[in-house]
C-alpha cells in the first residue's frame, strides 16, 4: 500500500495536486491495489481538495473506488482493481 502524507505541504496547492498526481500514477504503475490519501481532519477544507483531485473525470477512471476510513475521517483508501475488460476484478474466463 502506498501512503501520501499531506501535511507537510497543506499550504501549497500546486505542491498538493503534484503530490496526488505522482500517488496515483504511481500506483497505477506499479499496480498497487490501494493507496492511503492522509490530509488529516483539521478544517476539512485539504479534504475537499483531495476529493476534487480524485472526482476529475481523468483521474476517477484510473481507479476503481473510494473508501473514507468510519474510524479516522482525515484518511481516504483509494482502490485500484486490475485486470482485462470493465468489470477488471472478477471478469477472467
Amino acid at each position: 500500500m502506498l501512503t501520501l502524507d499531506l501535511h507537510p505541504i497543506f499550504r501549497n496547492n500546486r505542491d498538493i495536486e503534484l503530490a496526488l498526481r505522482q500517488a496515483i500514477f504511481t500506483a497505477v504503475r506499479s499496480r498497487e491495489t490501494v493507496v492511503e490519501i492522509i490530509p488529516g481532519k483539521g478544517s476539512g477544507q485539504l479534504m475537499k481538495r483531495v476529493m476534487a483531485f480524485l472526482g476529475q473525470k481523468h483521474i476517477r477512471k484510473m481507479y476503481d473506488h473510494l473508501e473514507t476510513d468510519p474510524r479516522n475521517s482525515g484518511r481516504v483508501l483509494v482502490h485500484f482493481v486490475y485486470g482485462e475488460g470493465p468489470a477488471a476484478g472478477g471478469g477472467r474466463g
